[in-house]
């Protein structure tokens, strides 16, 4: 019975992302045109998010662990650990002041109706490509000189093995920081893991925590920040999972 229950819930996902993408895809598609538009095309995606995310009965509560504030004149890297699709809409949930740029796979292109709308608001990459990986830089520093931020889980996908609390990070979000001198705005989310995973017969509405672990400034070692990152990360799900 759980089973049928949870097919249900996730055939009312695919049912609202069509009702919304549909709706609220016009506006965003036509306003990414152009580039200064784009704040306006970001209020139709967050509201997006918001209906994704309310609409699957999931709320949050955000904790701050750290006294430090987000300059909203500036363009920030934000990263995430990563367990969930909701992953994505919560981080546009979370940054109201902050128009963000989404680094990801190519693949969701072929998407219908979605796919359309994704590649005109995200920087794609395609991970076996060497090219498209180093070109991603290029883009995402456009984005950012557009007045944009960038949004990466830096462990590059959600890993099969689900006791992995937290996969090896990648280094494209640090070496974007370093490169560009922007700063990283480190989050945690706890719960989403449980709540909503990619196993489609699991999952139940419910309310997850999110962390605000900080600011970390740009500096000359990418690989120091990453460690730093990953560290601070890891030491938050350890102490703060139930």
């Amino acid at each position: 019975m759980t089973k049928i229950l949870n097919y249900l819930w996730r055939f009312w996902l695919l049912l609202l992302a069509f009702v919304l993408t549909v709706t609220l895809g016009i506006p965003v598609y036509i306003l990414s045109f152009s580039k200064k538009h784009y704040k306006y095309a970001y209020r139709f995606i967050r509201i997006w998010c918001f209906g994704m995310f309310y609409g699957m009965g999931l709320r949050y509560d955000l904790i701050n662990l750290s006294d430090q504030k987000k300059d909203k004149s500036k363009p920030y890297v934000f990263i995430s650990n990563h367990t969930s699709i909701m992953d994505i809409m919560l981080t546009c949930i979370l940054m109201p002041n902050h128009p963000i740029c989404f680094v990801g796979k190519k693949e969701l292109v072929k998407i219908p109706i979605f796919g359309t709308i994704y590649k005109r608001i995200c920087v794609m990459v395609d991970r076996s490509s060497a090219r498209s990986r180093a070109d991603v830089y290029r883009r995402c520093a456009e984005k950012m000189e557009e007045g944009n931020s960038i949004a990466i889980f830096p462990e590059g996908g959600v890993p099969d093995d689900t006791s992995i609390i937290l996969d090896e990070f990648k280094d494209g979000a640090f070496t974007l920081a370093s490169k560009h001198n922007s700063p990283i705005a480190v989050y945690t989310f706890i719960g989403l893991k449980e709540i909503f995973p990619f196993d489609n017969t699991k999952g139940y509405p419910g309310r997850v925590k999110v962390y605000f672990n900080g600011i970390m400034e740009p500096s000359d070692s990418p690989r120091d920040l990453k460690t730093e990152a990953y560290k601070e990360i890891k030491k938050t799900l350890l102490e703060r999972s139930i």
